[in-house]
């Protein structure tokens, strides 16, 4: 089989990051656009080709695809300002991107592309987020000659996450956690998973214009997963559930203030829909792919732990050793 050759759209990020490790090891050619050359640093000892590029310019885009086996875009964001049927930078991200993406692929001859969207997905659904996402997956396949491989996550955690490390924090610093959405459910995924799901599904043709909901072994809300977070870094906080009143109250607040908020009235209307997998006739699962999928409990309390309980355990173990060294 020729060597496989990839432009990684969003292979800075989390996802992007875990992603290009997994596919550097199977010797695939990476080239990862990025803004600012600083930000792919870390992927520098994977082999990966940084190229700083604005990928708002459709001649860019035609020239970053030129010649690849297959374009893999992971662009996306969790807030915009609000609209109808969502926000313009929902549009500009979610739906423009990838139709932009896979306009590039077909006029460069790329013939697959991978596309990230989100488990929920669908164009009456209660948030901005998911109408753009299923609006999105629809661009991806906007173009004939290119078949898109769709991949619908439920939340990922994993090393570097922004999910069950946010909660850790939050859980360091205060006394108790006010949680809105307390009992949306959810079924996270390992980001080994989906890497892999991905690199499964580029080698495998059978995966062209399928779409795939990757969640993990369990189902938990909200708050199951905030107490997990809270146990395993050390800093267990009693959960206060909000009624929905309070809940947008809470929201709105956050969105006034600068940076990035921690929850927006879009996120609770996304979790007014239950992020499970429910594959329906057009959907498969990560199970399709051959992925034995990895548990939240054997992963979590691993880069959870407090730093100080991890040099405990360190610590006790060497002295474990001193004591009862191994024979040779």
């Amino acid at each position: 089989m020729p060597q496989l050759s990839v432009v990684l759209f969003g292979g800075t990020g989390f996802i992007g990051s875990h992603l290009a490790a997994r596919l550097s090891e199977r010797d695939v050619t990476i080239v990862v656009p990025t803004r600012h050359e600083a930000n792919a640093m870390h992927l520098m000892p994977l082999g990966v080709d940084i190229v700083e590029a604005d990928i708002r310019d459709d001649a860019v885009l035609r020239r970053l695809v030129a010649g690849k086996s297959a374009v893999i875009n992971l662009v996306g964001i969790l807030h915009s300002h609000r609209g109808t049927p969502y926000g313009p930078q929902f549009r500009h991200v979610h739906v423009e991107l990838p139709r932009r993406i896979a306009a590039a692929c077909a006029a460069a001859g790329v013939p697959r592309l991978l596309h990230m969207s989100a488990l929920g997905a669908a164009r009456n659904g209660p948030s901005m987020y998911q109408r753009s996402k299923a609006d999105g997956e629809l661009a991806a396949a906007s173009e004939a000659a290119v078949a898109p491989t769709i991949f619908r996550p439920s939340v990922v955690f994993g090393p570097g996450d922004n999910f069950l490390n946010m909660f850790a924090r939050l859980q360091r610093h205060l006394p108790v956690v006010p949680l809105a959405g307390a009992d949306a459910r959810f079924q996270p995924v390992y980001v080994g998973d989906v890497a892999e799901a991905y690199a499964r599904a580029l080698s495998d043709e059978g995966s062209r214009n399928r779409i795939y909901e990757l969640g993990g072994p369990g189902i938990y809300t909200l708050a199951e997963l905030v107490r997990l977070a809270g146990r395993y870094s050390g800093h267990p906080r009693p959960v206060l559930p909000l009624p929905d009143a309070l809940a947008r109250l809470q929201a709105t607040f956050f969105e006034l203030l600068p940076g990035t908020p921690l929850i927006t009235r879009d996120n609770l209307d996304s979790m007014k829909v239950d992020n499970v997998v429910n594959p329906s006739d057009q959907a498969l699962t990560a199970e399709a792919l051959g992925i034995k999928l990895t548990a939240l409990e054997s992963v979590a309390p691993q880069y959870l732990a407090p730093t100080g309980q991890l040099d405990e355990l360190r610590s006790r173990a060497r002295h474990r050793h001193a004591e009862h060294p191994h024979p040779k």
